[in-house]
């Protein structure tokens, strides 16, 4: 069973990573958007973990909400709606238990990244985040376990947008020069889900 500890770890971890890979993200931004995606992430994650440490919810659903919330008031650009849908919908979609199963995770997870599809308008192929969340959903099973799939899924599907022409967003601007780069958000999200494989092992 995963409790609020678990999420709020797991946002922890998050918030470390994108730390260790903001100028990664930054200039892998630069390339095809406003090479800012490192840097807006980082503000926004550091300040997720200073709110939750600073008022811990005490459901998985209540901790990811309050972040997600954090990030969209935080975060510049399309990053903080689209990753603050994201755990907002999340946490909404877990409700008010004090424990939840992998499985409600998986399945709570699918309803958010439906809603970033949505708010986004983009689909897998489009390059964008994603073409890492929709395989990472589709890997994720009902144990711990099948997180570390997800994490794999994730990281293929971020490295498989290096030959994709963006789409939506900013990158889409470029037409075909945005071609033989990687998507950073798609970078980004798989990151998310290394964390989570991270906490989870």
């Amino acid at each position: 069973m995963l409790d609020a500890d678990f999420f709020h770890r797991w946002l922890t971890a998050v918030a470390v990573l994108v730390d260790r890979e903001a100028a990664h993200l930054t200039e892998l931004d630069s390339a095809i958007g406003d090479a800012d995606h490192g840097s807006n992430l980082q503000r926004g994650f550091t300040a997720v973990t200073a709110t939750l440490n600073k008022d811990a919810p005490q459901t998985p659903g209540a901790v990811l909400t309050l972040a997600g919330r954090q990030l969209i008031s935080t975060v510049g650009g399309a990053s903080g709606p689209l990753y603050g849908t994201l755990l907002r919908r999340t946490g909404k979609a877990l409700g008010d238990d004090a424990e939840v199963t992998p499985a409600q995770l998986a399945e709570a997870l699918r309803a958010g990244v439906a809603a970033v599809a949505q708010l986004g308008g983009a689909k897998a192929g489009d390059k964008t985040m994603l073409d890492a969340l929709e395989p990472a959903i589709a890997a994720l099973g009902d144990t711990t376990a099948s997180f570390a799939a997800a994490r794999d899924a994730a990281r293929e599907g971020a490295l498989a947008t290096v030959p994709l022409q963006a789409r939506k967003g900013r990158a889409s601007y470029l037409g075909e020069r945005s071609i033989g780069h990687q998507d950073p958000g798609a970078t980004s999200s798989a990151l998310l889900l290394a964390a989570l494989a991270e906490v989870a092992a």
